[in-house]
């Protein structure tokens, strides 16, 4: 064998390089738009999963089921029929006359200035469960200046409000000192205090300066008219609604358009960074714990002095705690808040007259709350349903970060 043959080799060849990864679509859509498409395929499916309880719990629906194999359709019509027949109500009852329009935004206007205070304190990075702490605060307060103080008309209402913002922003206030101060934690803060709120009004109200003369029950007198919010004709919508949308223009304005709003949302997306930068961490905390609160003692004051002009034990009923939903499903933005509200103020009309038509439970209206929320806070279990859904171009707006110690 001749040397040449002896070197000769094969040479095999080299192995193809793996096809880079591909990347996922993405839109040129701003990224509210994005944000605002996963929210309506959000409330699509909270929709459906209402539609399945309806069908499952409608007696005629059930009634069909058991001849099912003989017809079938019948249990269709049905099914179709009771979900029907439940949403039409729903909407009739939110929107289908100026009354029901008026009751929805009723409903919606305590939620807006509740949703501002958590949404707030979210961008700041802050959880506060405490707007129901801070709504009583600033009622309690709000409701003594309506009903003890005799003052002249206009004077007595802006006094009034301003107390109910005082009361609210001084609750908030102790979350954030607390937090600034001693590092302890605004959660566990806010829901004690809570608790501090709910049993000091209780107490209040047995109280002489607070219980109605000749009365036994917890409740105080009715406020001045001279210190109640404007009216809208003859239904129960008042001027409190014209200030939760003055809110939201400034809580936008406040985050947007001032040094002190960046500085919250610096905070709220990296402390360590912004204390690098000089920022003041704990300054940033209680500004906005003391604006939030505020925030919720507008909605106190809209409970007091406009929808229910007594204080009662009952005043705040879950209006700090749906305004948590208020705030997720807005994704933390002044706009999207306004809208989640309106959304459940029209969900609370709403309930009343599917209840009332189709003896539809109301529950099934906080139920659709609790699953739009659910979705809104798994968005990648959403674009899994619905395909066609575009990707986000760079990141949203910065929430709360998990435990934020």
């Amino acid at each position: 064998m001749s040397p040449e043959e002896d070197t000769d080799t094969t040479v095999e060849p080299a192995p193809a390089a793996p096809a880079p990864a591909k990347e996922p679509r993405r839109s040129g859509l701003p990224s509210w738009a994005v944000q605002g498409l996963v929210s309506l395929s959000a409330i699509v499916l909270a929709l459906v999963v209402g539609a399945i309880l309806i069908i499952v719990s409608d007696d005629q629906v059930k009634t069909a089921m058991g001849y099912f194999g003989a017809a079938p359709m019948d249990t269709i019509s049905a099914a179709a029929s009771a979900v029907g027949e439940a949403y039409k109500a729903l909407a009739l009852g939110a929107f289908g006359s100026v009354t029901a329009i008026s009751e929805s935004l009723t409903q919606a206007t305590p939620l807006i200035c509740g949703g501002l205070a958590v949404s707030l304190a979210f961008r700041t990075g802050l959880f506060n469960i405490g707007a129901q702490g801070q709504l009583i605060a600033g009622a309690i307060l709000a409701a003594y200046v309506g009903f003890a103080w005799h003052l002249p008309p206009g004077l007595h209402l802006i006094v009034a409000i301003l107390a109910g913002l005082l009361g609210g922003a001084i609750w908030g206030g102790v979350v954030g000192l607390l937090k600034a101060r001693t590092g302890a934690h605004e959660v566990i803060v806010t829901i004690m205090l809570n608790y501090v709120a709910i049993y000091l009004l209780a107490w209040l109200l047995t109280t002489s300066a607070f219980q109605r003369p000749g009365r036994t029950d917890p409740i105080s007198p009715i406020v001045d008219s001279n210190a109640q919010y404007p009216q809208f004709g003859d239904t129960r919508l008042h001027g409190g609604f014209i200030l939760s949308v003055l809110a939201a223009i400034f809580v936008w304005w406040l985050l947007n358009r001032s040094t002190i709003g960046f500085e919250l949302r610096a905070v709220g997306a990296n402390a360590d960074a912004s204390r690098t930068a000089g920022m003041s961490v704990g300054r940033a905390y209680i500004i906005a714990m003391v604006v939030a609160g505020a925030l919720a003692g507008l909605a106190g004051t809209q409970q007091v002095l406009g929808t229910d002009l007594p204080l009662t034990d009952g005043v705040a009923a879950s209006v700090g705690f749906d305004a948590i939903t208020v705030a997720l499903l807005g994704r933390g933005t002044p706009l999207g808040t306004v809208l989640a509200g309106l959304l459940f103020g029209a969900l609370n009309a709403g309930g009343l007259q599917m209840q009332l038509i189709t003896q539809t439970p109301l529950t099934l209206t906080t139920v659709l709350q609790a699953v739009i929320v659910l979705f809104v806070a798994a968005p990648a279990l959403v674009r899994s349903i619905f395909r066609f859904l575009p990707k986000e171009r760079g990141s949203g707006p910065v929430l709360a970060k998990g435990w934020n110690g």
